[in-house]
């Protein structure tokens, strides 16, 4: 039985429709980070054997298709449930609670290794000076657990302010980092043979199996960049904004990560780092052109961006949850609902936060991070295909503008979720397995309704 509209019943409570395509852009790369390849420099580049910029731009074009199927969808379900609900809607509901639980796990892991990795990097940048503070593996992991649940409870809008204000710290920083580099390299005596060509092919290291293994990691950039959508019901004119700003900002944070690899490579012709370096790789080498402060001005920079991004993932996650528990996925009394005053679901935030809290003092942050990509790039499948399904296999338009981009995009993220690694498919299969007991479980043996996708409609 469907539920009954939404002007049936004065008293329900939606969320408030505040967020203009800027803001979704800001969300998306705060989210992303506009910073993101710095962190993870030394890993692309070993994998890559050198060819980071290569291997980025490939991943960009994998995830721009993506992105297109994520915005198209977007304008038929403008639902808060994400690919969560188009799968759901297109395909089976059954499949939509896969995936919506598969992407439970990464959207909250998102925001678990974002508290580790900055309390780790607070409690290094305040050692030995007077402002440390005892026990700092204790303290600082509850500090930016309640900082990001209690930014996020304040309401959409001081989140989208927020991303302002820490888009102009790290664009000041960025442009600090490629003015150094210009001006270290317009210095250079003489320059190479080939010197500005290598970053993209370096024949001493070029094999076509080593760029695509650089790849299936650099795509690790652009995660994050679906919490776009489960803003729907939150933004001004979501057919057309969702779909511009989930292109756009695959786009913006391709070519800005690129750019700041290439400057990277131009500094230095190391190409592998080893095990001690990996995680600093990128402040080093930037060091070559700015000298001792700007690889400390880095560090701080690489910090902020990671609080921006636990404040936005913690955001998606808990929009997400609001979408499975709305429609009864998950428990709707708890899940799905909405504080009266802020329009947020603020039991999920609670939720999220409670959960990097503890899993902050359980596992560490490479293992969270090996975690992340399983049940992402299984919703990025299934939207692939639920694009597919409803625009060419269903719809009047049979072109190969609705063929090709969902295809691709499927086929591709296929490619990159087949090289995850060892540790990453055992994990997230065994989280897939409990979500699919917990659904025969609820519908005894699933001879009954899993999932109600039926919501409220949209305001006038």
């Amino acid at each position: 039985m469907k539920n009954p509209p939404a002007d049936a019943n004065p008293t329900v409570l939606r969320l408030r429709r505040s967020l203009t395509l800027w803001d979704l852009v800001l969300y998306g790369i705060i989210v992303i980070q506009p910073t993101a390849p710095m962190p993870a420099y030394g890993v692309f580049s070993n994998a890559g054997q050198g060819h980071v910029v290569t291997s980025i731009l490939i991943a960009m074009i994998a995830m721009v298709f993506t992105a297109m199927s994520y915005g198209r969808m977007a304008r038929v379900y403008p639902s808060a449930g994400s690919a969560y609900t188009y799968v759901g809607r297109e395909l089976h509901p059954s499949l939509g609670y896969v995936t919506g639980w598969s992407m439970t796990m990464d959207y909250i892991l998102n925001p678990l290794i974002c508290t580790i990795w900055s309390a780790k990097a607070m409690a290094d940048l305040l050692s030995g000076t007077r402002y440390q503070i005892p026990y700092p593996g204790l303290l600082w992991p509850v500090f930016f657990a309640v900082l990001f649940t209690v930014l996020n409870l304040r309401g959409v809008k001081s989140s989208a302010r927020i991303n302002e204000i820490l888009c102009a710290i790290m664009g000041a920083v960025i442009v600090a980092y490629f003015w150094c580099t210009i001006r270290y390299i317009f210095h250079l005596p003489q320059y190479p043979e080939a010197y500005f060509l290598r970053p993209f092919y370096n024949p001493e290291t070029f094999t076509i199996n080593g760029v695509f293994h650089g790849t299936s990691v650099a795509v690790l950039t652009y995660i994050g960049f679906d919490g776009i959508s489960t803003l729907s019901e939150e933004v001004e004119n979501p057919k057309r904004n969702i779909f511009l700003a989930t292109v756009l900002v695959c786009v913006v944070t391709g070519l800005l990560a690129a750019a700041e690899v290439y400057g990277a490579q131009l500094l230095s012709r190391q190409y592998m780092f080893p095990a001690s370096e990996v995680e600093n790789a990128f402040s080093h080498v930037a060091a070559i052109a700015g000298g001792l402060w700007l690889t400390r001005i880095i560090s701080l920079t690489l910090l902020i961006a990671t609080i921006g991004s636990g404040i936005g993932s913690q955001l998606g996650a808990a929009r997400l949850l609001y979408g499975m528990g709305r429609s009864n996925a998950i428990p709707i009394r708890f899940f799905g609902a909405i504080h009266p005053r802020t329009r947020v679901p603020a039991n999920n935030v609670i939720f999220v936060g409670m959960i990097a809290l503890t899993g902050a003092f359980l596992i560490s942050y490479d293992n969270g991070a090996e975690l992340l990509n399983f049940g992402a790039l299984i919703a990025f499948m299934g939207v692939n295909l639920a694009s597919l399904t409803h625009y060419y296999i269903r719809g009047a338009d049979r072109s190969l503008w609705q063929l090709i981009p969902p295809v691709l995009g499927f086929l591709i993220c296929l490619f990159i979720w087949i090289h995850l690694s060892k540790l990453a498919m055992i994990a997230g299969s065994i989280w897939m397995l409990a979500g699919i007991a917990y659904g025969a479980f609820k519908t005894r043996g699933f001879r009954s309704d899993l999932v109600n996708f039926d919501v409220p409609p949209d305001e006038a």
